[in-house]
């Protein structure tokens, strides 16, 4: 089942159809960028190491070139001292430049996974409103993929811890088991503060994705809420929901900066205290003035790598809270169900026994190559009809059966459905673009766009510009007005040629001269000539042009079928379809 409106799949460049959960998309990220992130690591790691060795080199030259007195050594030293600048230089930038690259790229493949899962046509069973997905397949796949930033941050870090460590072992043992022991009594007790900071990390991302819903909704329906005068409650909600966002955005910024402000002082601390006990070791002769030297610059070094390693528990908490929100889309079962039929006999459209919201047990057909009416008396129920036929409700929403050709729609395959049936919404919206890629997205030949925009009466539409069918369209079509962004995207349905096509109020911003000459228009385009075979219309509507030029017209009323004749009987003899119709 098709709708114009919707986007094709995007193609994420990996098929995974697994179960997913904020670890495991994190594991996955990790494991499909394993090569570049490993060299990318690798890297890093030779830059610490080379920053650990600037204080031992360092104290090498005091000890043997300064305190000797030797120019050659001094020499030597100082060259040597150079290239060891050169190789931690060009590892950081070749290794920053992986691991980069890897985020990067990252990022944007799980904005298309995201985005694939959104536009899948059987839909998408999820309570996340348009704002927040548009935040999930933003923002937190953004932080989601900074976990191919923080693992080889951390190995880094972890690297330049040992290697620091070590460095102090080989020149006193209380020194370096004072680096060994505190480095992870510090991480552990820090690290008992991370699921706080992730629980809040979480609640911030939900509420600006309310937020974002709120604005979404709020631009879509500016113009409705500037009709009935509903601004400034509309902006007072959205002003309350900002505040929640700010109010949780400022309460984990607080969290984080105590936790950033608590790690960097603990490290600090730390670092001074492994120097003032070598300088205390110096004073008693237990280690040289070059040792000493040494030990102060690792000291001083020493915290940026532990201070690395004790914030990364918070960059790590907003990765893990933001890929949970992934799996809440990525995890979300399909509203519909495929079958496994591929191919019909017939186009004849039947339902049984319907119930759905007012629907009641509605029973109708329509035969092969008919042009159906349907009034509904209470708007809702057709309402009701127009989204039983989208096909988009799962099985488990409504009773009773739909078929086409005798085939019941949850038997179909998804291509076959959707090839087959068309629902043209009430409401349709325009892509941005121009008016040439909202008619010719599905590849229509020029001739038939002609054809589409007569019947349509949107041909006006086009030759009232200078840019033709290249005049640039906003978001949703907001630069035409309401009647010409109705008969544009009619002529977009008409394009498809359906084999079944239904349209719900597709008249309704049209004046009467104009509904008839689309009334007229669809008789023609879909029902005028033996080319276009059993194509099968149904018209949702109470318009009475639209009417006239059906074959039959079913009334609804209270949810069942009332009535049943053609536009003319039934204007002669009921009463209720004369006050419905013609007003």
């Amino acid at each position: 089942m098709s709708s114009t409106s919707a986007s094709t799949a995007v193609d994420s460049g990996e098929s995974d159809t697994g179960k997913h959960n904020g670890a495991a998309i994190l594991r996955r990220v990790l494991v499909r960028n394993r090569g570049p992130l490993a060299i990318g690591t690798v890297l890093v790691c030779v830059h610490q190491l080379a920053e650990t060795a600037v204080p031992i080199s360092i104290g090498v030259i005091i000890d043997r070139a300064i305190e000797t007195s030797d120019t050659t050594a001094l020499v030597v030293s100082i060259c040597a001292l150079g290239m060891l600048f050169l190789v931690l230089t060009a590892a950081w930038r070749l290794g920053a430049r992986f691991i980069v690259k890897a985020m990067e790229e990252e990022s944007h493949r799980l904005r298309l996974e995201v985005a694939h899962r959104i536009l899948d046509p059987r839909g998408v069973r999820t309570d996340l409103r348009a704002g927040e997905l548009l935040t999930v397949s933003t923002s937190d796949a953004e932080h989601t993929s900074w976990i191919a930033d923080i693992v080889p941050r951390a190995v880094a870090a972890s690297t330049a811890a040992v290697a620091s460590a070590i460095a102090l072992l080989w020149i006193d043992i209380p020194l370096g088991l004072a680096v060994l022991i505190g480095t992870p009594v510090i991480l552990g007790l820090l690290q008992r503060a991370a699921p706080l900071i992730t629980s809040r990390a979480k609640g911030q991302q939900e509420s600006i994705a309310r937020a974002s819903a709120t604005a979404t909704d709020l631009v879509s329906g500016l113009r409705p809420l500037r009709g009935i005068g509903a601004e400034e409650s509309a902006s007072e909600r959205y002003r309350k929901v900002s505040r929640d966002a700010l109010a949780s955005t400022i309460d984990t910024a607080r969290a984080t900066s105590i936790y950033t402000g608590l790690s960097t002082t603990i490290s600090a601390l730390l670092a001074v205290a492994i120097a003032g006990l070598a300088g205390y070791f110096a004073l008693q002769g237990r280690i040289t003035v070059g040792e000493l030297i040494t030990v102060v610059g690792l000291a001083q070094f020493f915290i940026e790598p532990l201070g690395l390693l004790a914030s990364l528990p918070g960059y790590f908490a907003v990765a893990r809270a933001s890929s949970d929100r992934l799996a809440l889309v990525l995890d979300a079962e399909p509203i519909v169900k495929a079958g496994s039929v591929t191919d019909l006999d017939g186009t004849d459209l039947t339902l049984d026994g319907i119930e759905f919201r007012t629907l009641a047990g509605v029973d109708l057909h329509c035969a092969a190559g008919e042009l159906l009416g349907i009034v509904a008396y209470q708007p809702q129920d057709g309402e009701a009809l127009a989204a039983v036929l989208s096909g988009q409700l799962a099985s488990d929403e409504y009773r009773g059966s739909v078929s086409v050709g005798g085939v019941s729609l949850s038997d179909m395959d998804l291509a076959l459905s959707r090839r087959t049936v068309l629902v043209e919404p009430h409401i349709s919206d325009l892509f941005g673009g121009t008016l040439a890629s909202n008619l010719r997205a599905g590849g229509a030949p020029s001739a038939d766009v002609t054809k589409a925009l007569s019947a349509s009466a949107a041909a006006d539409v086009v030759d009232a510009h200078p840019d033709g069918l290249e005049l640039e369209v906003t978001d949703r079509g907001a630069s035409l007005s309401g009647g010409q962004r109705q008969r544009v995207a009619l002529a977009r349905a008409l394009l498809t040629r359906t084999p079944v096509m239904v349209l719900h109020d597709p008249t309704t911003a049209v004046d009467a001269v104009t509904e008839a000459s689309i009334a007229e228009g669809i008789a023609r385009l879909r029902h005028g000539h033996p080319s276009n075979g059993q194509s099968t219309t149904i018209l949702i509507t109470s318009s009475p042009a639209l009417l006239a030029a059906t074959d039959r017209v079913i009334v609804l009323d209270r949810g069942v079928v009332a009535s049943v004749g053609t536009h003319n009987e039934l204007a002669a003899t009921d009463e209720n379809y004369r006050g419905a119709v013609l007003r």
